[in-house]
């Protein structure tokens, strides 16, 4: 078509290129091109951007005389949800939900949707399903909407034109890679055509002060489909985790401009929609075997949440010249560097061996307290020393084989000793003279040495 190139521009950086590249030569990000087709056509005049159009003629304010209003945040009827978002939806925010197919994205806002209708106006934005479709779901999830408005449309004009009749409160885009602009010539999902939609619903919100959910695609490398600068554009930025094979689904805030990143929230997937789980602890503890080697327990924070978890770790003979490492839920380098401590300051022999480390319930452990722990398992199944149950371990390991101490010690500790745990593996530097739960016995540990030698004496 007559005014019409198509041209390869990178996800991550959006330089251009009149070909496909496998690695971008401005941020060296490999396999980032995507086609796109831009109009050559000359622009009748250069507009402002939307952010820029709606400050146009504003004063600047002291800060001492803004406001605070008090209907600022509104609860989604979902405390889980609430928690992540740091205490509910902020008016006026853009908050992108990304997740794999089927994870149960569309399930988890038709039924905030319920609870928002109480109190305010929803239209629900569908560019994937029929109002049919919507509806049956609705009735599974026994959804009745009083306020809910369902709008099945790709169009942006269309869609902010019909949300200039019903003047909504909140409203739910599923998804924004379906969504396409009049303005672009490329096809939906495009990376013009996702900045252009995400530009118009954020102006949107920005002015008219309307909360708006994204629910944003998964391509196959894990990360968010199109333009990198759409994470940047919005307030906030919820990934759905998950194995869609399992029941148990969590919601993690990789950014968050109103609320803390470090909180989770953690469902389970039922016939009648997603379903709080409000003591994470015992429902990763539920099926825990007993008299079992290799297997620890530790406690974790996830914001302010202390979570009990099962870490496994199963160690056998190597069938080949090189032995395999597979690690599910624990970060891989972490794995190796925990392997070659006890290999290098307790002379075990892992190289010989294959080993296998996973956590159960499909939970992501990062933070360092859970070294400790991990050490434990794989010293247990190497020896094949069964671990007492009631025991829990935590703390930090560093390269000369010392445990170090960790944060919020005695916060973690009374969430072992209210799951049912009577004895904890603590690093010896964070047990200070007031340091006391009642109900559990504290064994102080100074580095891998001691971790051995307790192991030994079961």
């Amino acid at each position: 078509m007559k005014g019409l190139k198509t041209v390869y521009i990178c996800s991550e950086c959006e330089y251009e290129s009149m070909k496909w590249l496998g690695k971008c030569p401005k941020c060296n990000s490999w396999n980032s091109f995507v086609e796109d087709v831009i109009d050559l056509s000359p622009a009748p005049a250069k507009k402002l951007s939307a952010s820029m159009a709606a400050a146009s003629g504003a004063s600047a304010t002291h800060f001492s005389e803004l406001d605070f209003p008090e209907y600022i945040r509104s609860s989604t009827g979902i405390s889980e949800l609430d928690r992540v978002l740091g205490g509910g939806l902020v008016t006026g925010s853009v908050v992108l939900l990304s997740g794999e197919p089927g994870i149960g994205k569309s399930t988890l806002l038709l039924q905030i949707c319920d609870c928002l209708g109480e109190s305010k106006k929803v239209l629900y934005v569908s560019g994937e399903e029929s109002s049919g479709q919507l509806k049956l779901r609705a009735k599974r999830l026994q959804v009745i909407g009083s306020s809910l408005y369902i709008l099945t449309e790709t169009n942006i004009e269309n869609i902010l034109e019909q949300a200039a009749k019903i003047k909504p409160d909140v409203i739910i885009v599923d998804s924004v890679q379906t969504m396409y602009s009049d303005k672009i010539n490329s096809s939906p999902g495009s990376v013009s055509n996702v900045k252009e939609v995400a530009m118009a619903f954020i102006n949107k919100a920005k002015t008219e002060d309307i909360s708006i959910i994204l629910v944003g695609h998964i391509n196959k490398e894990g990360s968010i489909a199109g333009p990198k600068v759409l994470e940047h554009m919005v307030d906030a930025v919820l990934s759905f985790e998950g194995d869609k094979r399992q029941s148990y689904r969590i919601i993690r805030a990789n950014k968050n401009r109103f609320g803390s990143t470090n909180e989770i929230g953690v469902f389970e997937m039922t016939d009648t929609g997603l379903r709080e789980i409000v003591n994470p602890s015992e429902m990763l503890l539920a099926d825990r075997p007993s008299d079992a080697s290799g297997n620890c327990a530790v406690c974790t924070l996830e914001g302010t949440r202390p979570i009990v978890a099962e870490i496994q770790a199963l160690v056998t003979p190597a069938s080949s010249p090189a032995p395999r490492r597979t690690s599910n839920g624990i970060d891989y380098n972490r794995t190796y560097l925990i392997l070659a401590v006890l290999e290098k300051r307790l002379g075990l022999r892992f190289s010989a061996n294959d080993v296998y480390m996973n956590v159960i319930g499909g939970l992501q452990i990062n933070e360092p307290a859970s070294d400790l722990a991990i050490a434990l398992a794989l010293i247990s199944s190497l020896t094949d020393k069964v671990i007492p149950d009631d025991l829990i371990a935590i703390g930090e390991l560093g390269l000369a084989g010392e445990c170090r101490g960790v944060a919020c010690i005695e916060q973690r500790i009374k969430e072992a000793a209210r799951i049912g745990f009577t004895r904890a593996l603590i690093p010896h530097g964070n047990l200070t003279g007031n340091l006391s739960v009642k109900g559990i016995e504290l064994i102080p540990v100074k580095n891998v040495y001691d971790l051995l030698l307790y192991v030994k004496k079961q």
